[in-house]
């Protein structure tokens, strides 16, 4: 039997908690691992691995560096290659601690030769908003992986969220339709998958779990199974083809893809949302190809920052037009930092070395004049200053006078976010 691997992860940890418990109780031969890292003060992080019965086993991994996540990676993929010798489990759900993130545990499971199949964050809609307005330090929420670690709830839950292409999503009576639109335009790509609408096995027929393993529970009345060419098909059925597994559990072996997944959050072509306005929520998209002027900008970006809940994308600036600039802004707070070049500052004989995807993204959006060099940020919050905030933004850019001066002009601007980008 193959070992399939599904990464659960999330700062609602209740939601984690119920998510990994349909996971085991709905397929057959699955196991789940976890590290817990509040050990991390004591020189030690508690590796656990349980079954739907409980507890298998116990053992602890020494802190790597002084750092908690750390001991986690180099722990997790032997952990995970002795459960695909044994031969015995199907399915290893690797459960993460509260404030891990699932693309550093993906990109590390996939290195070690490992299949993932399916990465999913567990979330409570009741619960977005306060999250991602929260711009407290993991550290200060006792939920810090390491000594150095330096962010924020808010950042921290963006990421995990936007990663994951599939959502598994409390029952939450606290939520109402503004929680749920939220959650939708943050993250709109995401197969949101209701954990309460999952249906295990057993329980649901009476069967022993004898029965269920051997195929012998059929489609129940009124539930067609898949049909051929569906591409859950192969891996939506239990075992020796019993009926099909609840959507939970086929998103969990549906395929996942790492560089894929890497690429769509590369700032320079990750998949923003696109407009949207419903139940007092909305999405602003603000594209322009002028450069910022890096004075007005920097002065303004206290009120930028703050006008939503979430904001992110691609920015330049005069003094800097060969840098691709990263917008990152949850919680009031906003990292900046720079993501390589423009395809448009290199040579043509460095684009064989671009990635396909990279040079697909720039050809989308290719200005005669300034090539890929554009604005691309995108606001997502619930009472959502459009016109405003279009202003405010606007009145950052260069003047027509500071435009048609030159780009040798524009280097000589003050260079207002050395001190952001640590030059």
């Amino acid at each position: 039997m193959s070992l399939s691997v599904v990464i659960v992860g999330g700062l609602h940890a209740d939601a984690r908690r119920t998510a990994v418990a349909r996971l085991l109780a709905d397929v057959p031969g699955s196991v789940v691992l976890h590290h817990d890292l509040e050990t991390a003060p004591a020189g030690t992080v508690v590796r656990t691995v349980r079954d739907a019965g409980g507890l298998l086993a116990v053992g602890e991994a020494p802190l790597v560096n002084d750092c908690a996540c750390c001991a986690l990676r180099e722990d997790l993929v032997p952990e995970l290659r002795r459960l695909a010798r044994d031969g015995r489990t199907r399915l290893a759900v690797v459960e993460l601690w509260d404030s891990v993130e699932p693309k550093a545990m993906a990109e590390v499971v996939t290195a070690g030769g490992l299949t993932v199949t399916g990465v999913i964050t567990a979330v409570d809609p009741a619960l977005v908003l306060p999250y991602l307005g929260n711009g407290d330090d993991l550290a200060e929420r006792g939920l810090a992986a390491a000594a150095t670690d330096q962010r924020t709830v808010a950042d921290t839950f963006a990421r995990q969220l936007e990663y994951a292409p599939v959502l598994a999503v409390a029952d939450s009576p606290e939520a109402d339709d503004e929680d749920r639109e939220l959650l939708s335009q943050l993250h709109p790509t995401a197969r949101q998958v209701p954990i309460a609408d999952s249906r295990s096995f057993g329980g649901a027929t009476g069967l022993p779990v004898e029965q269920v393993h051997a195929g012998e529970v059929g489609a129940p009345r009124g539930q067609d199974r898949p049909e051929a060419g569906d591409a859950d098909t192969a891996n939506a059925v239990g075992p020796a083809g019993g009926r099909p597994l609840p959507a939970l559990a086929r998103a969990a072996l549906a395929g996942f893809d790492v560089e894929a997944a890497a690429a769509a959050q590369h700032p320079a072509c990750a998949l923003l949302p696109a407009e949207a306005d419903a139940h007092g929520v909305a999405t602003f998209v603000w594209r322009r190809h002028r450069p910022f002027h890096p004075e007005r900008l920097y002065a303004a970006l206290e009120d930028v920052t703050c006008a939503a809940a979430r904001s992110r994308g691609r920015f330049w600036l005069a003094d800097r037009p060969d840098t691709l600039l990263h917008w990152d802004a949850a919680g009031g707070a906003l990292c900046v930092e720079s993501a390589g070049p423009w395809l448009a500052s290199l040579p043509d004989a460095a684009w064989d070395m671009i990635p396909p995807v990279r040079r697909a993204a720039a050809a989308l959006d290719w200005h005669p004049e300034h090539g890929d060099r554009c604005q691309h940020l995108v606001f997502t919050s619930p009472g959502l200053d459009r016109d405003g905030l279009a202003r405010l933004l606007e009145s950052c850019l260069l003047t027509d006078a500071e435009y048609a001066a030159g780009r040798d002009a524009w280097k000589r601007l003050p260079p207002a976010f050395d001190s952001l980008l640590e030059v």
